[in-house]
């Protein structure tokens, strides 16, 4: 029985005993971690180079790419560390770090898309308010909002869980530090605290998961309404990366914490979880930049100014 002043670190899971297998590990996390870096980077200059990008559906998407550039940064450089050394420990201040970075990043990345779900509303709905309605003030502000939410809400969040005694062992069934991980390993007296808790960041997500739906409605019942074929394609073109993206992040979050928990370590738990903490941010470069030809156009740009000239003002 371990206490809170006795823990000293955390055991995570280990993907394998094998050391061969330990490598391919390692390899693949570093292909995706790479993957994941350069297709947001990329995203991430092209909005920034290019004045073509400069309005707030890019604007929002840049928010986007720097979030999950985070939320992958917070997870994988551990594992992969832990896979290449054949280390399954991770401190008591670098879990509680992870917690914190994770829960900030994953709450500001669902408050961006809930923004940018009303974004596509205003901009389809209300085209003739949109300049004003959706000005860089307004821009700023909502994108900060995101941001500050996603942080308060993983500093309630960190601060109640390692108040906690972990009095269950300090094994986590998991490759990186989760809250629904370490509540197994808390004693009941402040178990119900921090389910309730965890509610209330429920009641978050199912607000932005309405406001989404909400807003979504209205534009598919706006689009139906163009009669042209090339007003209604071009509508769509711009909404759908975005519904995939928010279907994506929401569903296998869904599945990752409300799925019944074991206490034992089960592929199930793991394949969840690298749905919802890796695929998402892997995905969301792949997803815009198939469906967006403007975001296509300035990777193109970016990609001639620097395998062809060496300047690049071209962007500009």
């Amino acid at each position: 029985m371990l206490n809170q002043s006795s823990v000293s670190d955390f055991i995570l899971l280990r993907f394998s005993d094998a050391w061969e297998l330990q490598i391919f590990y390692f390899v693949m996390f570093l292909v995706i971690y790479i993957t994941v870096l350069m297709g947001n980077l990329l995203i991430i200059v092209a909005v920034v180079l290019d004045h073509h990008l400069h309005n707030p559906m890019h604007f929002f998407l840049m928010n986007l790419s720097i979030l999950d550039v985070g939320t992958i940064s917070v997870i994988l450089p551990k594992t992969m560390a832990n896979s290449l050394l054949n280390i399954t420990t991770i401190s008591y201040a670098g879990c509680a770090t992870q917690v914190f970075f994770f829960g900030f990043l994953v709450g500001a990345d669902l408050c961006i898309l809930t923004v940018m779900a009303y974004d596509r509303y205003v901009a389809i709905c209300k085209p003739l308010h949109y300049e004003m309605v959706m000005n860089r003030r307004a821009c700023v502000q909502m994108a900060s909002s995101a941001w500050v939410a996603g942080m308060l809400n993983s500093i309630m969040h960190t601060w109640n869980m390692f108040a906690f005694t972990f009095c269950q062992g300090n094994v986590v069934d998991l490759f990186f530090c989760e809250i629904p991980q370490l509540l197994k390993l808390s004693c009941s007296d402040t178990y119900f605290r921090e389910l309730f808790m965890m509610f209330i960041s429920f009641c978050l997500i199912l607000s932005c998961f309405i406001l989404i739906v909400a807003s979504y409605i209205q534009i598919f019942s706006a689009v139906l309404r163009i009669p042209s074929d090339q007003g209604r394609h071009k509508a769509f073109s711009t909404c759908l990366p975005h519904l995939i993206v928010v279907s994506l992040f929401i569903f296998s979050g869904i599945f990752a914490y409300f799925k019944p928990t074991s206490h034992s370590p089960s592929g199930v738990d793991l394949i969840a979880a690298a749905i919802y903490s890796v695929v998402p941010p892997m995905m969301n470069p792949i997803i815009y930049s198939m469906r967006n030809k403007e975001i296509l156009a300035a990777m193109r740009k970016l990609a001639h100014c620097l395998f062809f000239t060496d300047q690049v003002s071209i962007l500009l």
